[in-house]
């Protein structure tokens, strides 16, 4: 069954502005909510809004752009023709910035539901649907019954007065998303929107599956995602530029340009990072199978292999390109051997960013050799263990 959405953008924040533009991780809430409800996969968007500001055309042209296709109405029976009959719809309150899981629950029901909050001084702005229960913003709801409200309507507010009507045709009342971290929120200031907007940046941080990741870049990547998310910067001009970093310094490291190298690898090993929790931010995630992600680890190969390649030219000796071949076919193979399994201390294995932090004394010490040796002796020892974990439990009892 086609699922839509309605959303509101009329009501006036405290400053006299409409609380669609409140700011929010770098984009207005109603272009938050908007995104939300696209990536449940609700279509057709349709924004019920008395007039259309620039700033708002603005916001839904960036939309457009990103090919979230956005239709405003100016009233209910306008709004009510632009969904099939009998078709659900997500109906969602102007001014709440919604948990995506409470938008996941009612993308993947197949039953009309209320999501609600209780009635206490925490969810006082919230508008009241009984002795106990206020409402979350969120509902979903027929089309058949938007059609009815809105053929009924006069000057009544349709938010407020299709609500009414989905508890009258006893349309079933479930809790909204709570606890810590959980839960929709009513914006009506830009400082009520603080909270939310911290909320959303703790929540894009992923698993940091290595211990550069881990322990040496929280910091920085934390910096800077949030100056990033305040600009309309794509996450993935972040890659490439990760990508392009690393494949200059594998040319700089055959001409002997070693510590520039070393210089632009280590600049590239947060930048995949920022641009994964931008994407989040903005929900749209990126794909793990996206060509410029998935170069990162080949080109990191060989940019080893240019090391090895330089210095086995330059008093190195052929053990040198021997130990830089070692360590990529073994971190190869310890790629493919692990396989998305989960592995016991997954951190400390040899990984791109681990061996680029790893070369950092040794760029200074000139001691290309002894790097060289060890990122080899790094990737056999991560490939055994890898390779001991995945067959422990395979092996027949004695």
């Amino acid at each position: 069954m086609a699922l839509g959405a309605l959303i509101g953008a009329y009501q006036e924040d405290d400053s006299g502005g409409l609380r669609a533009l409140l700011p929010l991780a770098g984009q207005t809430l109603v272009e938050y909510q908007l995104r939300c409800l696209a990536a449940a996969g609700a279509a057709p968007l349709v924004v019920l809004v008395e007039r259309v500001p620039p700033a708002l055309n603005e916001a839904f042209e960036r939309l457009r752009g990103e090919g979230i296709a956005v239709t405003c109405v100016g009233d209910g029976r306008e709004a009510a023709s632009r969904f099939e009959a009998g078709s659900d719809l997500i109906l969602l309150a102007d001014g709440v910035a919604p948990d995506v899981n409470d938008i996941a629950r009612l993308a993947e029901s197949d039953q009309p539901m209320i999501l609600v909050v209780p009635d206490d001084e925490q969810h006082a702005g919230y508008e009241r649907i009984d002795a106990s229960h206020r409402w979350a913003g969120l509902a979903r709801i027929d089309s058949g019954l938007l059609g009815a409200t809105a053929a009924m309507l006069g000057d009544w507010d349709l938010q407020s007065t299709l609500l009414r009507r989905a508890v009258q045709a006893a349309v079933e009342l479930r809790p909204a998303a709570s606890g810590p971290g959980a839960g929709p929120l009513l914006a009506e200031s830009e400082e009520k929107l603080a909270g939310f907007e911290r909320r959303l940046l703790v929540a894009s941080r992923g698993g940091r599956d290595d211990w550069v990741a881990r322990y040496l870049l929280p910091v920085i990547e934390e910096m800077a995602t949030e100056k990033l998310m305040e600009t309309r910067f794509r996450p993935v001009w972040l890659v490439h530029g990760a990508l392009a970093l690393t494949l200059m310094a594998a040319l700089s490291l055959t001409r002997g340009w070693m510590g520039p190298a070393v210089a632009m690898l280590v600049l590239s090993t947060p930048l995949d990072l920022v641009a994964r929790r931008l994407a989040l931010l903005r929900l749209r995630p990126l794909s793990p199978s996206a060509l410029a992600l998935r170069s990162l680890w080949p080109a990191a190969g060989l940019a080893l292999l240019a090391a090895g390649w330089f210095v086995a030219r330059h008093d190195g000796g052929w053990g040198a390109m021997a130990c830089a071949l070692t360590a990529a076919a073994f971190g190869e193979a310890m790629r493919i051997e692990r396989g998305g399994i989960e592995i016991p201390a997954n951190q400390w294995l040899f990984s791109r960013r681990s061996a680029i932090v790893a070369a950092i004394p040794f760029a200074f010490l000139g001691a290309w050799n002894s790097l060289l040796a060890l990122l080899a002796l790094y990737a056999a020892v991560s490939f055994y263990f890898v390779q001991h974990v995945r067959h422990r439990d395979t092996r027949p009892a004695e």
